[in-house]
């Protein structure tokens, strides 16, 4: 088949697989597409299964407006043909969190790129930018750990200050990237702990947040 025909036979199978309940659900919550099916992420993964990973099919997904679509362009998306300028455009047209979870899961974090791609990511003033950044960051830390000092510096700097005064979701994105250096040794622990001390009796929540996190995460 060509890509016009996988499209058309991919959007027969999301229609087949269509979670009417779900997709209001979505709806409810906030989660606008112009066409949610509601398909769940496991039949998602079963309806990638049904074909081979293709760069220029992964592309026309990314383009369709439609949840699941999107979805589908994560985990069809060959590595080696996902250069970092196509990654930077994805990300700019990033629509929620949801799809900013899934696609760093199913295709940044695998980037031989997503180190330094995803620290220019956190440096950015863009909401999803900064939110891709972090989460890439979070997968990073939970297979490898470790980080260079300087890269270190740079990360936990710039995670504490979105964790102070980000929007909601790169607030959440940097607690997350955070947690999880934390939890990869206890002097890692012990550094995000000497960094936030200072916000033990204060009143703005966005630092009561950030301290009783780390906190929390020192006791575990």
């Amino acid at each position: 088949m060509d890509i016009k025909e996988q499209l058309k036979d991919i959007k027969t199978q999301l229609r087949l697989s269509m979670n009417g309940v779900v997709s209001h659900s979505m709806r409810e919550k906030g989660l606008n597409y112009k066409l949610n099916f509601g398909v769940e992420l496991p039949r998602i993964k079963v309806i990638a299964g049904m074909y081979e990973k293709n760069h220029e099919l992964a592309q026309t997904l990314w383009k369709e407006n439609i949840r699941e679509c999107k979805i589908l362009a994560g985990l069809l998306q060959p590595i080696d043909t996902f250069y970092p300028e196509i990654a930077d455009i994805w990300v700019e047209n990033m629509p929620n969190m949801e799809i900013a979870e899934l696609t760093c899961m199913n295709l940044f974090q695998h980037l031989p790129y997503a180190p330094a791609k995803s620290f220019h990511w956190i440096a950015a003033e863009e909401e999803y930018t900064q939110v891709c950044g972090f989460l890439t960051i979070a997968r990073l830390l939970m297979k490898k750990g470790e980080m260079e000092d300087r890269p270190t510096d740079e990360f936990l700097d710039q995670a504490i200050c979105a964790a102070l005064s980000g929007s909601y979701h790169v607030r959440n994105a940097s607690l997350l990237a955070l947690r999880r250096y934390m939890q990869h040794d206890t002097s890692h622990a012990f550094r995000v702990c000497r960094l936030v001390e200072g916000l033990a009796d204060s009143t703005v929540e966005a630092e009561q947040i950030l301290y009783n996190m780390v906190k929390d995460e020192s006791i575990e």
